[in-house]
């Protein structure tokens, strides 16, 4: 089984009078981290200027670091920028009808880097490209996979890789696909214990299809797979210059066994070349199953049907039974995926109570699907809740998406809330293999719920160190930076100086495990930018110091002039899974794609609400940077209601201890009340305690006890809504402020239609359009007109901070901010939600 992790391609496009006098692919490994520098000299023999082509395939989870044409002595170097100022160079190439070249999707793991340049005649150019990716263990093993297609004889080809490994190198090939037996002896490898050199360098003669050709054989991929050597540690640790990586893949696991659900879409779609393959690829899986397991299979369309009503140890007999029930699999009908994945989640939760199964197994599902949910249930973001809420962290959910028109975002999202990840299926001849090898990753689960700790006070800014699986094949891979520069690693695991160890430069492309280092945290950050707020712009500020071309930045290179005027820039982006190719995004720090001259328009079913701070309430939409923020400036003193159901809650503000110089007295809330009446609960939290009285009964608790130590409080009534309240303590010598409270929502949707007040109302979601960006008192702080509510207002970029995860620091949400007390936003005007006492409801 082939795994791609290290993806290059170089192509140049044939045209008369151009010759491609040399292509040279060099690439160095230092700790699983790979550099690879792509350069290639052509030449216009022809008395008039031509245009060349340059073309490279690299991998969707590589960054460009570096693009550079040099030209009659002259260099031009891409610069990383953010999207937003590329944006304004791209635009003024296109509105002068000139192209613009543009990394774009090329193939299932490849996305396409592409430019042309016209050059003068008897003048050659040379063309350098970089980039850089963390190779990624899968099935035990690390590849690369170089593709070659310079589409013509090249006077100078070259293939070199330099593989350093401090653990040891286990095992080592190197073939190409294009690679005849006369060709095969030009693969020269040198393997030494820590080191490999690889090359690979055919004469022109060599690379002709026959005697006299113009033909070349070099057209394919140039492989490089290897492993490690591994002994029985808690993982090895490179220090480098103030940084470290920990790559963890322990050897002496036993196997865990699994307890898994087969839930496989049998809609009218799949009908095909997709259910066959489907089938074909089940009775490898089922060969796969180890007697130990246990399993269970479900098929659904419009409605559901099970091979058996519960799930069954994976016997010779059962495997044979189960394979007759899989090739009687038949395509019909509408696709109803929350139905499915409810009644296999019940299945695997009663098998958990009902039998004694091994304490060590895991429990799966694996859910493969080529649509949308058309019957049923067919909200995504409903699903997504019903699936985690059923689930609840107890077992794990895998999705693989068949086809193109999958909606694979909604996949993505769904498995990794549960402790699973999805891959997409391309149609295709190998598209059972592409079945088999996703399961045979996932079917092997060594540990659960991984944690990595490190001493807090020697090690800092740590990329994800927690991890939901780790299988049997993989790799986890932790770097941050050290405190301390004397920093010694404990316990059995082996700690390289790197100075010491290797001193030679030949494999040393700067201070890699920095670079590694930025290369996790930025996918870390772009993976949770919908969970955490301020990702977005953390991993902005990030690529452009370390001048990665992500998802946030493009990479600008002003090519030269030419007889016609100036040539157009090259814009080269980053896309991510899903998207095509259209130009450049409107990318501030914050994520402003879509709006500027066209409408963008929000209405969703569920939002998270809360207030906090001088008080800013905050309106955040799962999954999306469009939070709508307002605040609300009142006397001290002042009860407000926040939450108008049965339930009740309510805020009485307090104000700084005086005023400041500014002339602006702060206020915030101090006292929250909550009260339902028909449980006969009420609840004070103010900034000293916290009072529970029900039913004449009363209770008090202080902050300073152990069960609020972390300065936060929960709240949950009984089948119904909880709250999140956090003390903010202030220096007690802070000559203005001092403590409040913040107020956060959690299950929001579990209240009733009717609910109401200050956060209530926007519960169940708002409608609201965005448009007319335009530039605002500050520079970073655009205003836009909003409509919502049938009013138009002036709105403006900016942020808050939302606590509820990180209860120290806090999160930076980007809003759109809505003046005068929210009017506007929210339903009357804010006096009308004044109450007389803060028990009040009405």
């Amino acid at each position: 089984m082939i795994q791609t992790t290290l993806i290059s391609s170089f192509t140049c496009g044939k045209v008369s009078k151009v010759e491609v006098y040399s292509v040279k692919v060099d690439c160095k490994v230092t700790s699983r981290f790979a550099h690879t520098v792509i350069t290639s000299i052509a030449l216009n023999k022809a008395n008039i200027s031509r245009e060349i082509f340059f073309e490279v395939d690299l991998p969707k989870t590589a960054f460009i670091t570096n693009f550079s044409m040099s030209i009659e002595g002259q260099t031009y170097v891409g610069n990383v920028k953010e999207k937003e100022k590329a944006k304004k160079q791209y635009e003024k190439a296109v509105s002068t009808g000139q192209t613009a070249g543009l990394v774009k999707a090329s193939g299932r793991k490849m996305e396409k880097f592409s430019v042309s340049v016209n050059i003068a005649p008897n003048s050659n150019v040379t063309f350098i490209m970089t980039h850089e990716e963390m190779l990624k263990r899968k099935l035990g093993q690390y590849e690369i996979v170089t593709r070659v297609k310079p589409k013509q004889l090249v006077q100078q080809f070259e293939i070199v890789a330099d593989i350093y490994e401090p653990q040891g190198i286990a095992f080592l090939d190197a073939y190409g696909t294009f690679i005849t037996n006369d060709l095969l002896p030009l693969v020269e490898k040198t393997v030494t214990d820590k080191k490999a050199h690889i090359s690979f360098s055919p004469t022109l003669d060599q690379q002709r299809k026959c005697p006299g050709c113009d033909g070349t054989l070099i057209d394919g991929d140039f492989i490089i797979k290897y492993d490690v050597e591994r002994t029985v540690t808690i993982g090895d640790v490179q220090i480098v210059n103030g940084y470290f990586v920990h790559f963890f893949a322990p050897s002496d696991l036993p196997r865990v066994p699994i307890n898994v659900m087969f839930v496989i879409d049998r809609s009218g779609s799949m009908m095909g070349n997709k259910i066959s393959q489907t089938r074909e690829a089940m009775l490898t899986i089922l060969d796969d199953l180890h007697e130990d397991d246990y399993f269970g299979i479900i098929v659904f369309d419009s409605t559901i049907l099970e091979w058996k009503d519960s799930l069954t140890k994976a016997t010779k007999e059962n495997v044979i039974q189960a394979k007759t029930f899989v090739s009687r699999i038949n395509p019909s009908g509408m696709t109803n995926i929350n139905y499915a994945l409810m009644e296999s989640v019940k299945m695997l939760k009663k098998e958990r109570q009902d039998r004694k199964q091994s304490e060590r197994s895991v429990s799966m599902i694996i859910l493969l699907t080529d649509g949308m949910p058309n019957v049923g249930e067919s909200s995504v973001d409903k699903i997504q809740e019903n699936v985690r809420n059923a689930i609840r962290g107890n077992m794990s959910l895998f999705c693989l998406g068949f086809g193109d028109d999958v909606e694979y975002s909604f996949l993505d999202v769904m498995a990794r809330q549960n402790k699973g990840l999805a891959r997409r299926i391309y149609e295709g001849s190998d598209a059972t293999l592409q079945l088999q090898g996703f399961y045979k990753e996932v079917s092997t689960p060594l540990l659960s719920e991984v944690d990595l700790r490190y001493p807090d006070d020697l090690v800092n800014s740590l990329t994800t160190s927690h991890y939901k699986q780790l299988f049997n094949g993989s790799e986890i891979v932790v770097a941050g930076r050290l405190s301390d520069n004397n920093f010694s690693v404990k316990s059995q695991a082996s700690a390289q100086d790197w100075d010491l160890l290797y001193p030679e430069q030949e494999y040393i492309f700067g201070d890699f495990t920095e670079r590694l280092w930025a290369y996790l945290t930025i996918q870390d950050l772009l993976s949770k930018r919908s969970e955490k707020a301020n990702a977005t712009a953390q991993a902005l500020e990030m690529s452009l110091r370390y001048n990665f071309v992500t998802p946030l930045t493009s990479m600008v290179v002003t090519k030269p002039e030419t007889e016609k005027g100036p040539e157009d820039p090259l814009i080269a982006d980053k896309l991510t899974e899903g998207t095509r190719p259209s130009g450049p995004q409107y990318i501030w720090p914050l994520d402003l794609s879509g709006y500027g001259t066209s409408v963008k328009s929000v209405q969703l079913e569920q939002s998270v609400v809360s207030v906090d701070g001088d008080p800013h309430f905050i309106i955040e939409f799962p999954g999306r940077e469009d939070a709508l923020c307002f605040n609300i400036d009142d006397k001290p003193g002042t009860i407000f209601s926040l939450v108008r159901d049965p339930l009740g809650v309510n805020g009485q503000t307090i104000g700084d201890k005086k005023v400041a110089p500014n002339g602006k007295m702060n206020t915030y809330f101090g006292r929250l009340g909550i009260v339902h009446q028909a449980l006969g609960v009420r609840l004070e939290v103010t900034t000293q305690d916290i009072t529970v009285s029900q039913d004449g009964k009363q209770a008090k608790f202080y902050w300073s006890d152990t069960v609020t130590k972390d300065r936060s409080l929960t709240v949950t009534l009984r089948d119904s809504v909880r709250f999140l309240v956090i003390l903010h303590k202030v220096w007690k010598q802070h000559p203005y402020h001092q403590d409040y409270l913040g107020f956060y929502t959690l299950d929001s949707h579990l209240l009733s239609p009717s609910v109401h007040g200050l956060l209530g109302q926007f519960y169940h979601g708002v409608q609201f359009e965005v448009r007319d960006l335009r530039p605002g008192e500050e520079p970073e702080k655009p205003d836009a007109t909003m409509l919502v509510k049938g009013h138009e207002l002036t709105v403006t970029r900016g942020w808050q901070r939302d606590f509820h995860s990180h209860i120290r620091k806090g999160d930076l949400v980007p809003c759109w901010f809505i003046h005068s007390n929210g009017n506007g936003l929210i339903d009357g005007n804010h006096t009308d939600y004044i109450m007389s006492g803060l028990f009040k409801t009405v």
